[in-house]
Formats: C-alpha cells, sequence, structure tokens
C-alpha cells in the first residue's frame, strides 16, 4: 500500500469509515436506515487497513479536484440527504469508492472503482445485497441519472453534483482543479470538451433529483454552470 500522506480530516474519515461499516454490518438495519442499533459486530477494519488504502487512493499525486477534500465533501452532504436515502449506509459507502480509482486519461475509472468496491465489502463481510448496491451506485456516477423512485441514486449523485452550487469563488477553484487534472489536454480541446459538458448539464430539467438538492442547490448551480460558460465563449 503507498504511504499515505498527512492530511487533517484523515482521523475523522477513519472514525467515519468505521461507523458507515459498522452500520452496514448492522442486520437489524439491512434495507432500513443503515445502523438505528441493532446487534452490533466486531471492528471490521480495526487496524484501518482498508480505510488507510482507500485514503491513500483519494491522495494520489494525479488528482486535484477528486481528492479527499472532495471525498469529504461528498460526505457531508449525504449528512444532509440522509433523510432522503433508503439506507444511508449503502450511499456513503458507495461515496467512498465512487473515485477510488481515478486517471483523468482512462473511461473505467467508475467501473473499476465498482470492482473494488465489490471485492473489498466482501472481504469485510458485507452481504451480497448491499455490496452489489454499493457497486451499483457507484456505476452510476458514470451518468448521474438515476432512474425515478432511485433514492439512494438521488442522495449519491446530488452529494456529488452538489459543488456545481458553491459560492462563486469556491466554485471557481472546483474549475480550476478539474483544469489541472486535465492539463494533458490542449487547451482549445479542453475548452471545447468543458463547454459541451456545461450544455449539457443546463439542458437537464433538473440538476439534483432529491427535493433538498432542488430547493437548495438548483439555482446557485445553473448560475455557475452559466457564468462558467460565459467565460469559456469569451477566452
Amino acid at each position: 500500500m503507498p504511504a499515505l500522506p498527512a492530511h487533517p480530516a484523515h482521523d475523522a474519515l477513519r472514525t467515519r469509515w468505521r461507523t458507515t461499516l459498522l452500520d452496514a454490518l448492522d442486520t437489524d438495519a439491512a434495507g432500513s436506515t443503515g445502523g438505528t442499533g441493532g446487534p452490533r459486530h466486531p471492528d471490521p477494519d480495526p487496524d484501518h487497513r482498508y480505510a488507510d488504502s482507500l485514503l491513500a487512493r483519494w491522495a494520489e499525486p494525479q488528482r486535484r479536484y477528486h481528492t479527499t477534500d472532495h471525498l469529504v465533501a461528498v460526505l457531508d452532504r449525504i449528512d444532509e440527504l440522509a433523510d432522503h436515502a433508503h439506507d444511508p449506509a449503502v450511499v456513503r459507502l458507495a461515496a467512498w469508492f465512487h473515485d477510488a480509482v481515478y486517471l483523468p486519461d482512462r473511461s473505467e475509472n467508475e467501473e473499476r472503482s465498482a470492482r473494488l468496491a465489490e471485492r473489498a465489502l466482501a472481504e469485510l463481510g458485507v452481504d451480497e445485497r448491499r455490496t452489489a448496491e454499493v457497486a451499483r451506485l457507484v456505476r452510476l456516477t458514470v451518468t448521474h441519472d438515476p432512474a425515478p423512485g432511485d433514492a439512494d441514486g438521488e442522495a449519491l449523485c446530488d452529494a456529488d453534483l452538489a459543488i456545481l452550487a458553491a459560492a462563486p469563488q469556491a466554485y471557481a477553484a472546483y474549475a480550476a482543479a478539474v483544469r489541472e487534472e486535465y492539463a494533458f489536454v490542449p487547451e482549445e480541446a479542453f475548452r471545447d470538451g468543458r463547454a459541451a459538458v456545461l450544455r449539457q448539464l443546463l439542458a437537464l430539467p433538473a440538476l439534483f433529483r432529491t427535493p433538498y438538492g432542488r430547493e437548495h442547490w438548483e439555482r446557485a448551480a445553473r448560475h455557475n454552470l452559466t457564468v462558467e460558460l460565459e467565460l469559456l465563449a469569451a477566452s
């Protein structure tokens, strides 16, 4: 396992990982709310081996936006959306794995991340149904297009896209970090590709699928996307 760089959030993230795993292993919570006081299991990752392996992945040097800070942000947003989710423990596990494999020049990152989740969660004793659901949610982040009624998919996708509604300075930092991750792409090609993505997002009837996301994030996200698209056209 590669060395884990120092990060102020790592200790807190290890605690969050352990809590989520215990919730996912709680048989009384299976298929419901992800941990509400059923029988508890021994610590499934007592030496933080799995947590540290994932955190090392999130800290890889090729990342500029898809970093540990992004993981923290997505987990925080899932906390806000937990009441919407059918199984919050599964959604949180999917957040941990959704960009665990990330190479900007590759197109199979989500598939490889889903397969990593399938292997790791099986080793940790998470049941087959929940393991399969985590993998499904990870694969869903290719399109961010959950089917109507897919509450867990809606929660994960909204949490992942919540950066679009950030304050202007934070959104600008996000856009700059995405450009850095794609530094190998020539400027004109990146500008055209990014503009196409922004137009596609703006053409959607709704960027966010949860009631909370639509109420709190939709308007700000559309403003940010429109401003970035205008800046790209002017550059």
